[in-house]
């Protein structure tokens, strides 16, 4: 028997030519750049320039990395009911060692320009860079920077002032490779432990009734000063109309007259002087 010969009719091509293009091709996504890595050939490396918005062309061994350029954010929490399951708060120390925790949330963007450097650095998605370096350099700053504060300090007054000098420190660290970090802020309270918090809140409240104490001593002493202020117008008021009384006795007389009725006493003794009027 003859081998059966088959004939492939160019019709039967066209799927094939149709689908391998588009299993080629890979897409950068709105609000995002590009990074494409040749893993083959003498191109094999990082491109130097970002790719834009757009469908490009990646044959077998060739993938494109995307970062975004808009701000996205990402909260580390302890609560599963975030963007992990795990863990992830942030542990650290005050300067006499008590241990701390917190939640961190922080907002970032990629460089366009500066994205394939970031790429070249790190080698990982975004999503990697998120959960390795970024989270490592946040955890080593805030270290670094409560462990020149105090309990009290980190859990009140300075509790902002730590969590920009901990944005301050990583912005320096990712800005040249083109990462900025914008924004860390606490996303939960600093936790301390019971037995802290409860003498803290003892004496901030000891602190408060003190305050309050003083407010109202300055309030009595004010009240007190302000009488005797008073009492001492008044007495020098009735020395000055006395020592005016008597440099000018006419001044009684006009006031009597200014206050009399006009009615002449009904009942007078033999040697009584009628008022004002017979005073000569």
């Amino acid at each position: 028997m003859n081998p059966r010969i088959i004939r492939w009719s160019p019709l039967l091509l066209l799927p094939l030519i149709a689908i391998v293009p588009i299993t080629s091709c890979s897409r950068v996504e709105p609000g995002h750049v590009g990074i494409k890595v040749n893993n083959f050939g003498s191109a094999a490396g990082v491109s130097d320039h970002a790719l834009g918005v757009g469908w490009y062309f990646t044959p077998v061994g060739s993938n494109i990395y995307e970062y975004p350029i808009y701000t996205s954010t990402y909260a580390w929490t302890a609560g599963s009911s975030e963007q992990t399951a795990a863990d992830e708060a942030f542990t650290f120390q005050d300067k006499n060692g008590l241990n701390l925790s917190a939640d961190i949330s922080v907002a970032y963007r990629v460089d366009p320009v500066k994205a394939p450097i970031l790429f070249q650095k790190y080698r990982t998605e975004m999503s990697g860079i998120v959960a390795g370096p970024l989270r490592n350099a946040v955890r080593s700053a805030l270290n670094e920077e409560s462990a020149m504060l105090g309990v009290e300090e980190i859990y009140g007054p300075r509790k902002a002032a730590l969590i920009n000098a901990v944005l301050r420190d990583v912005s320096k660290y990712f800005e040249p490779v083109g990462l900025h970090v914008e924004q860390l802020y606490w996303a939960s309270n600093v936790r301390v432990p019971q037995q802290v918090l409860t003498q803290i809140n003892t004496k901030l409240a000891n602190e408060q009734a003190a305050l309050a104490a003083q407010a109202n001593v300055a309030t009595v002493r004010a009240n007190a000063d302000a009488r005797i202020a008073d009492a001492q117008g008044k007495a020098q008021a009735s020395h000055l109309e006395g020592d005016a009384l008597r440099a000018n006795p006419e001044i009684l007389r006009q006031r009597a007259i200014e206050k009399w009725d006009g009615k002449l006493p009904t009942y007078m003794s033999g040697t009584g002087q009628l008022p004002f009027i017979l005073d000569k």
